[in-house]
């Protein structure tokens, strides 16, 4: 989207002050010291893709500035070890009520203040050193803190509580990674769907309910039809994935965890349209390379669009209307 060309990118802190080596294509600065770097690559959900895509991959690398020669340093990432998964309840905690207050000095120091925050940083530096002084205090705030991830916190695991309505019963992100003072829509995609990238790199469209507000069930087989010609409108490729309730990918046989752009399987309906099925149970034989496997317990549907064309960035393309085909 950028049209960036292959080659050779120096990420580096706000402060860093250092000799850019000759072959740099650019330097990226991070607003803080602490950075994530996710990087993506398109592949068709086919076998000759994934071979295909392996020396494209493999010419992915991070490493120290130290390192840096210029010459291009590959990797073959197939050959990495392998390590089981760690045993959790399926969901990540990302903040422990009990130990905010502590761990918030921390992250005053390392990420400074946006303008106009100045004041809020204060405010709570002071609340921190009274907390320091007066066991009271702490234990008052840590209170609050508990209370809070109950009664405000949670709420914004529910799609329904994130961003804005954009139809049919969906909701679509906001100011995504680059908040600002949107508090509200940074807590919320913090607590449901961390690392989102800029809206006109992606947007995404997110749903626990069908079109007559029903929470998603897998007792229940459903189907999301897009007319022809209304798939997302992207200059990139898009994606319908299936979310457990934890958020996290649903195991099954066929490893099958979303739909969209990299599938060349998928069947069209006699005018053109597209529909595609979400249930536990299978669907007939002719559904079934436009079935995504659900949980039978509760789950969420999700579009990702990314690079998107004006219809996806103005909120004029609305998702289509998810209805329950049968029990």
């Amino acid at each position: 989207p950028y049209g960036t060309e292959p080659g050779f990118y120096l990420l580096v802190g706000p402060n860093w002050e250092g000799d850019v080596p000759e072959g740099i294509n650019e330097v990226i600065r991070s607003s803080t010291e602490l950075a994530n770097m996710i990087p993506r690559a398109f592949m068709d959900s086919t076998e000759e893709d994934k071979q295909a895509i392996q020396p494209v991959i493999s010419q992915i690398n991070a490493y120290p500035l130290e390192d840096f020669d210029g010459e291009m340093k590959t990797t073959d990432w197939s050959q990495l070890p392998t390590f089981p998964a760690p045993k959790s309840d399926g969901e990540t905690k990302w903040v422990e009520p009990e130990k905010f207050f502590d761990q918030l000095h921390a992250v005053l120091d390392q990420v400074p203040p946006l303008p106009g925050e100045e004041a809020i940083y204060a405010n709570v530096r002071a609340l921190l050193a009274a907390a320091e002084r007066d066991p009271a205090i702490k234990q008052a705030i840590v209170e609050v803190a508990k209370e809070t991830e109950k009664s405000v916190i949670a709420d914004f695991f529910k799609w329904e509580n994130n961003g804005k309505a954009a139809g049919n019963g969906w909701n679509r992100s906001v100011n995504n990674a680059e908040w600002g003072v949107d508090y509200t829509m940074r807590t919320g995609t913090a607590r449901s769907n961390m690392f989102d990238n800029r809206p006109n790199e992606t947007q995404y469209f997110y749903t626990d309910n069908d079109g007559n507000d029903q929470q998603l069930s897998g007792d229940n087989l459903y189907s999301i039809t897009f007319a022809k010609g209304e798939t997302p409108p992207v200059k990139g490729f898009w994606s319908l994935t299936l979310y457990n309730d934890k958020h996290l990918f649903y195991p099954n046989d066929l490893e099958r965890y979303s739909l969209g752009t990299k599938n060349k399987d998928l069947k069209r309906n006699d005018d053109g349209s597209l529909t595609l099925y979400a249930g536990h149970n299978k669907p007939s034989e002719d559904k079934l390379s436009n079935w995504l496997p659900a949980p039978k317990g509760t789950f969420s549907l999700y579009i990702r669009a990314y690079w998107g064309k004006q219809a996806i960035l103005d909120g004029t393309w609305k998702p289509p209307v998810i209805k329950k085909v049968s029990p």
